[in-house]
């Protein structure tokens, strides 16, 4: 089965500045003398700092926690090897597509490189994986995407990931979910990345018609092509908490329209309160939620069922 495990990082260490007292001693005339020492080096990523309330916490314990911060809540984001192993049953995937990449079609400079680089800081090689298992004892199709890998954003190879995803989903009669996070289309591919969000739009709208289930979960960020496509078109919109999303970020809207946007704006608070999406879901319910949407719409071994 060629689904990405996480790849084994070389661990770095980092010193914490200042000087660590470990013992006194006497000297000759019977004072008390310190001795210091330069404190140990200690390995880097034991601790993470929230980004929202500042609160530093063990790194373990906080994966544990499903990387939600214990103080406050705050959802870090997660890879998408990560949100496979926490959503899908045991873990277990099969992958569609697994050696497809990007041909650099336009030659765009420095993009080449720029992808090798992201290949091998993720082990993905692209920003989605999509494939098959099992949520609950349910059989569905996955399209998880990965905001380290490039921005998360939509070029070709995730535009036909993604389409490829939804006709196997139909093929199959598989309800697909999907989990959404994007910096938008990626500039490097010009058109051609521009022509996924009506390619995989088209496909969902043949799903559609065919009466099958498509479940759409959001995380932070979403904004761009991605929103304005698949991300914003399921039967179910579900949102982590604060998840942005939204087409453009909100510095550009406040510049062209001159004025103050609400502090919330285009958090999934503020979404679901304007009817952008339908729950608001803690990263721990995620699953649960998941399976109980699919136990109102399939009979295992049947078609799943959308609006």
């Amino acid at each position: 089965m060629p689904f990405k495990d996480l790849f084994q990082k070389k661990r770095k260490y980092a010193t914490i500045p200042g000087v660590e007292r470990t013992s006194n001693r006497v000297g000759e005339n019977g004072e008390i003398i310190a001795e210091d020492k330069p404190r140990r080096e200690i390995p880097e990523g034991i601790m993470t700092k929230c980004p929202k309330c500042a609160s530093i916490q063990f790194s373990k314990e906080l994966e544990k926690n499903l990387k939600v911060c214990n103080s406050c809540g705050y959802h870090f984001k997660l890879s998408a090897v990560e949100r496979i192993q926490m959503v899908m049953d045991e873990g277990r995937f099969f992958e569609y597509d697994s050696e497809m990449i990007s041909e650099d079609p336009l030659e765009f400079p420095e993009y080449a490189s720029k992808y090798r680089k992201a290949i091998e800081t993720t082990g993905m090689n692209d920003a989605v994986i999509t494939g098959e298992g099992t949520i609950g004892g349910f059989p569905v199709v996955a399209a998880v995407m990965s905001f380290d890998f490039m921005g998360g954003s939509l070029g070709s190879v995730v535009g036909e990931k993604v389409t490829s995803a939804i006709e196997h989903a139909m093929q199959k009669k598989y309800p697909i979910i999907i989990f959404s996070t994007s910096g938008g289309a990626r500039m490097q591919e010009s058109i051609l990345s521009l022509m996924q969000m009506a390619k995989t739009s088209a496909a969902l709208a043949q799903m559609n018609e065919q009466g099958g289930l498509f479940v759409s979960v959001i995380t932070d960020p979403t904004f761009g092509g991605v929103s304005a496509s698949y991300a914003m078109l399921g039967d179910y919109i579900i949102a982590e908490p604060g998840a942005a999303f939204g087409f453009t970020g909100r510095r550009v809207i406040e510049q062209t329209i001159r004025q103050k946007l609400p502090d919330n704006f285009q958090t999934a608070e503020f979404n679901l309160s304007h009817g952008q999406v339908d729950m608001v879901v803690v990263r721990k319910d995620i699953k649960n939620t998941l399976v109980r949407l699919l136990d109102l719409h399939v009979v295992k071994g049947d078609v799943a069922h959308g609006s």
